[in-house]
């Protein structure tokens, strides 16, 4: 079974925990509300997936294309999104946040050196993110 068959077969609000999908081709994948804890998602191709509500929790995204990806209401609270491509992503409703890991600044969502350019940022929530890039 690929990456890409595994996680379409999950059940809607199904918990993933420290699953490593690096590298994975995951091409126009189609999730809903799944929530993943501790995943990684390095440098995974996720182009033109559907995320929507989907919860990532303490999760590895550096370096992932999410190019015209739908991310609409999806969180991210203590993510790695160094590097991540969102160009032309929909990040509407979508929340950025921090868990509380007690060593701060451990816990904070990092977007230093993400890829906006087109991306729908409708109703995007911040909260105490790293590197969030600024209008120029």
């Amino acid at each position: 079974m690929t990456a890409k068959q595994h996680l379409e077969s999950r059940r809607r609000y199904a918990a993933l925990r420290r699953e490593s999908f690096d590298g994975g081709d995951l091409v126009s994948v189609r999730l809903q509300h799944l929530w993943f804890t501790r995943c990684s998602f390095r440098g995974a191709d996720l182009r033109h997936a559907t995320l929507d509500g989907c919860r990532f929790k303490l999760c590895d995204l550096r370096g992932a294309d999410l190019s015209g990806a739908s991310l609409r209401g999806v969180s991210f609270a203590g993510c790695d999104l160094t590097g991540a491509d969102l160009r032309a992503a929909d990040l509407t409703d979508a929340r950025l946040g921090y868990v509380l890991t007690g060593a701060p600044p451990h816990g904070l969502t990092d977007t230093t050196g993400i890829e906006l350019d087109k991306a729908v940022l409708r109703g995007l929530q911040l909260d105490r993110v790293i590197g969030w890039p600024l209008p120029g």
